[in-house]
């Protein structure tokens, strides 16, 4: 109890009154964030007229998107890396600094992706807002002694402090315990699940958008979340994220790494030349090695066909490409109407919370028009050759001076892509991301008890 009870004093939040009004709270419980930006009952939200976001800031967050051959460019990015979040602890209030890093690959016209990249942050802060206000009354309530413990025959007041653990917050497809919320990872785990209610909720908003204007667009999305040093991405669809990570090569090693980029350069046509080969014969390279956080969902994946299948839909191939009733080249995607009743889902596979390493040098989130004439290590390669002291000298766009994102996109069009091309690149080597924030203030009403999490872009 000591816990909660500190918690709440240092809040201010022993005469707290909830955030939210409760006629709010039933407009969420009942139709989600798109339902709360446009209701009466919920004055403190609402979605900005105006996208003040720079979608390209050198060094910090970089990302470009090129219309390759396409009669229209339908690929978005995201890319924000200073979201500051207060979270509970066991100490009380603390603030966490959040990146999200998002593609959107979109496919029979813009207006899936369009509203996927416009509304992600806006509906992720409000779920994490109305998150964290469903476990801060949780809390206070304990503390007033109004919640009976699990078996019915107490109160959190009258209860022994072990036992407090034995009450549960439920709140969607989670369940905390009091030990849960003054864990470690308690706000890591509101971070997952306010990215899986957002991506669901964009997906419903824009099947109703869809319904009325008679839209058949879709998006593949990959979305990816950065905290404390800890990674996560979620994934529908294939584009794809990854890490770039250094690795250091013994001189065999290196060696053979050198000759494999410069017969690979030589057999596209490109000039090529070696800078200084002495180096690696002494004392080996590093190198930049690609770590995929994604899985591509594409019909022909067993279990995706399965799904597909047993929901009355079928796989077959044209042109080459696996597809849904012979045209959906994936199974997962956000919006595609006409496929829902075919199997094809919203729902994205999402990897564990894994740290990262002092090795991870980039980011990297790209749509899959790059992905046709680059791999995960073409592009890692090229970021290494970039940005250390390669032995090899090889020549690139004229935007690769510019941005890593740019150089990503241009260099996928130069060697043949037919496609939109988008991509997202965040490197890590430049800043510390669990310091950043001075762009971004979060704070806590505490005279009005009302829980913010606002924004604001200089």
């Amino acid at each position: 109890m000591y816990k909660i009870i500190f918690f709440l004093s240092v809040l201010g939040f022993v005469t707290y009154t909830i955030g939210e009004s409760s006629t709010c709270l039933t407009v969420y419980k009942e139709g989600g964030a798109p339902v709360v930006f446009w209701s009466p009952e919920c004055p403190r939200w609402s979605l900005p007229k105006h996208d003040l976001r720079r979608q390209s800031t050198i060094g910090r967050c970089q990302s470009a998107t090129r219309q390759g051959r396409r009669k229209y460019l339908e690929d978005r990015t995201f890319c924000i890396v200073d979201l500051r979040i207060p979270f509970p602890g066991a100490n009380g209030i603390r603030d966490t600094s959040v990146a999200i890093v998002a593609v959107f690959d979109g496919h029979n016209g813009a207006e899936a992706s369009e509203m996927a990249s416009k509304t992600l942050l806006e509906y992720f802060t409000l779920h994490t807002s109305f998150l964290l206000d469903t476990t801060f009354s949780f809390l206070s309530n304990i503390s007033k002694g109004m919640l009976p413990n699990k078996g019915g025959h107490g109160y959190a007041s009258q209860m022994p402090g072990e036992h407090l653990g034995d009450y549960a917050l439920h709140t969607g497809r989670i369940k905390f315990t009091l030990s849960k919320i003054f864990s470690e990872d308690f706000h890591l785990e509101i971070l997952k699940e306010s990215l899986l209610k957002a991506i669901d909720d964009i997906d419903a908003g824009f099947g109703k958008e869809a319904s009325r204007y008679n839209l058949n667009s879709g998006s593949i999305a990959a979305v990816i979340l950065i905290a404390d040093n800890q990674i996560l991405a979620a994934n529908v669809g294939d584009s794809k994220a990854f890490l770039c990570s250094e690795m250091f090569q013994s001189p065999h090693e290196a060696k053979a790494t050198l000759l494999r980029l410069y017969e690979k350069r030589r057999r596209e046509g490109a000039s090529i030349r070696m800078k200084d080969y002495r180096n690696v014969k002494l004392g080996g390279l590093p190198h930049f090695v690609a770590k995929e956080l994604t899985m591509d969902h594409h019909p022909d994946r067993v279990d995706e066909r399965s799904r597909v299948e047993a929901a009355g839909g079928y796989v077959s191939e044209w042109a080459g490409v696996s597809r849904v009733n012979g045209h959906l080249a994936v199974s997962r995607s956000i919006g595609d109407l006409p496929f829902k009743s075919f199997g094809v889902i919203s729902v994205p596979e999402v990897t564990d919370w894994q740290p990262l390493t002092a090795n991870d040098s980039y980011l990297v989130a790209v749509s899959d028009g790059v992905l046709e004439k680059l791999g995960t290590q073409d592009v890692c390669d090229l970021l290494w050759d970039l940005h250390t002291p390669a032995p090899l000298e090889m020549q690139y766009s004229p935007s690769c001076s510019y941005s890593l994102a740019d150089c990503i996109v241009d260099t996928a069009l130069e060697r043949g892509s037919m496609d939109n091309v988008a991509a997202v690149v965040v490197p890590f080597g430049l800043q510390n991301l669990s310091t950043v924030g001075s762009q971004v203030q979060n704070y806590v009403d505490r005279q009005s008890g009302n829980l913010t999490i606002s924004t604001f872009y200089y």
